[in-house]
C-alpha cells in the first residue's frame, strides 16, 4: 500500500487536487494507495496535548503510514517551508517506528518559479534524519496555478508525464526495497 499524504489542510488546495490525480496513477498502475488528508485532523490535533493523547484520527493515519509500503508526500509551499500542519502531523507520529527504513518520495508546488524546492528540502532533512529511505527523483512543479485547477485537474500533459514517470519508478523503487508485491 502506498499512502499519499496531502501536506496541506488548506481548504481546496491544489495539493489535494495533485494527490488525487498521482492517486489515479497509482491505481492505473495496479498498485493500491490511499489518500491521507491532513484536513481530516481535528482542531484538537493542534493541542499541546495532542503529543501525548492523540486524537483517534491521528492515531488512525498512524496506523495506516506504519502499515504501509511506501509513501509520498505532496507539499505546497508556505512562506518558504512546508505547511504548519505537515510539520505538526510528522513531529506527531512514533518515533522512529514511522519512517525507519520506509521508502518516500516528494512532489511539491508553488506559486513560485522553484516548484516547492524548499520543503521539499527540508523534508527531505527530516526524513532523512529519520532514517527513511528517500527516492532520488522528486517532481517540482512551479507555478501550480497554470497547469492545475479545481475544475479541470492537471491540464499540463508534460506534467502528467512526470507525475507518470514519478509513480512509476518510485513503486519499483518499493518492489527492489522487497516492500510491495
Amino acid at each position: 500500500m502506498i499512502n499519499i499524504v496531502v501536506g496541506t489542510n488548506r481548504e481546496g488546495s491544489l495539493s489535494l487536487v495533485t494527490s488525487q490525480e498521482i492517486s489515479a496513477i497509482y491505481t492505473d498502475l495496479g498498485v493500491e494507495n490511499q489518500l491521507l488528508l491532513l484536513s481530516d485532523l481535528p482542531p484538537e490535533t493542534f493541542s499541546p496535548q495532542a503529543y501525548a493523547d492523540k486524537p483517534k484520527c491521528v492515531v488512525e493515519m498512524t496506523n495506516e503510514i506504519l502499515k504501509s509500503s511506501g509513501l509520498v508526500v505532496v507539499t505546497p509551499e508556505y512562506n518558504g517551508s512546508m505547511p504548519g500542519a505537515l510539520k505538526l502531523f510528522i513531529d506527531l507520529l512514533p518515533f522512529p517506528e514511522s519512517f525507519e527504513g520506509r521508502p518516500v518520495s516528494f512532489v511539491g508546488l508553488s506559486a513560485g518559479q522553484f516548484g516547492a524546492l524548499r520543503p521539499v528540502e527540508h523534508l527531505q532533512q527530516i526524513f532523512g534524519y529519520r532514517n527513511a529511505y528517500i527516492f532520488p527523483e522528486r517532481v517540482f512543479i512551479p507555478r501550480a496555478h497554470e497547469s492545475i485547477s479545481q475544475a479541470d485537474g492537471i491540464t499540463d500533459e508534460d506534467l502528467k508525464s512526470r507525475l507518470e514517470k514519478h509513480a512509476d519508478g518510485f513503486a519499483g523503487y518499493c518492489r527492489k526495497l522487497g516492500l510491495l508485491d
